[in-house]
């Protein structure tokens, strides 16, 4: 199962890259857990200075800005 946690406040872009990560999942027929995680401390703690971001099994894939679904598909890959 994949872990996918989306990181940010909860601003549109962010939400948008949560709606986006569950698409690319839900089309690769996989597994997996969406984490919504708000706290800027523990946004920080990944190192992130700009949201949104997108963590994958524990390893941050991006920053600062909302992917097409097929990049998520490849960063899920």
């Amino acid at each position: 199962m994949k872990t996918i946690k989306i990181l940010g406040t909860g601003c549109p872009k962010c939400k948008k890259l949560a709606e986006t990560a569950e698409q690319a999942a839900k089309e690769l027929g996989i597994e997996y857990e969406i984490e919504k995680v708000t706290k800027l401390n523990d946004i920080m703690s990944y190192g992130v200075m700009v949201t949104p971001a997108l963590v994958v099994d524990g390893e941050v894939k991006l920053s600062g800005k909302v992917p097409a679904v097929e990049q998520i598909k490849e960063m899920l890959s």
